[in-house]
């Protein structure tokens, strides 16, 4: 009597090493975002993504359940540290889409019979970037005190590490993430983020 053979169900290849400690790391810190599900619905990283490119490297044996501290290479600031509050990443982000929505005017040649006398006929700065820019100003006036202004513009516009931004200061990175932290709950007010905190 012939033996009946099962359809054997598709096995899952291995994750490769490296990608399965990345993917490890990323759900136990909370930076699911560069995570997607897989044709056998498990998390992978996202190929091909600047994200994805990042390593996050753990001390104490690769744990963060036992006090390992997670190092994030070149990754952008406001996602990197990972003790911001959504408001807080969000108000960072927002000011820096207008910080640079506001110095996008792009220079256009102009023809000779354009007008040259101030008149914004057919020619000047898009009213989007002058408004950015206005906005850009009004949170930054929001920031209040200079050195709260000085880091968050670093961090946010010009994409610093808290570490970069405390050697230029000469404060310790906890003042510069104070400083920071500060700041982005000053620019969550100034947008009205803050009215559903909890």
């Amino acid at each position: 009597m012939p033996r009946k053979t099962k359809s054997a169900k598709p096995q899952a290849p291995k994750l490769p090493k490296g990608e399965a400690e990345q993917v490890r790391i990323r759900r136990e810190v909370g930076h699911d975002f560069a995570l997607r599900d897989d044709a056998f619905g498990r998390k992978r990283l996202a190929a091909g993504t600047s994200e994805a490119s990042r390593v996050y490297e753990v001390s104490n044996d690769g744990f963060t359940s036992t006090g390992g501290i997670v190092r994030v290479r070149t990754i952008d600031p406001l996602i990197g540290i990972t003790s911001l509050s959504r408001q807080q990443r969000e108000a960072g982000l927002r000011y820096r889409g207008d910080f640079r929505c506001s110095q996008q005017a792009d220079v256009k040649p102009m023809r000779w019979t354009e007008r040259i006398d101030g008149g914004r006929h057919g020619g000047g700065i898009a009213d989007s970037v002058l408004d950015a820019g206005r906005a850009h100003a009004a949170a930054t006036r929001a920031l209040g005190h200079w050195e709260v202004a000085a880091v968050v513009r670093q961090v946010c516009c010009a994409e610093g590490s808290i570490k970069g931004v405390a050697e230029q200061t000469g404060e310790g990175r906890d003042v510069v993430t104070k400083l920071l932290k500060v700041g982005l709950d000053l620019l969550a007010v100034h947008y009205g983020m803050m009215m559903g905190r909890r």
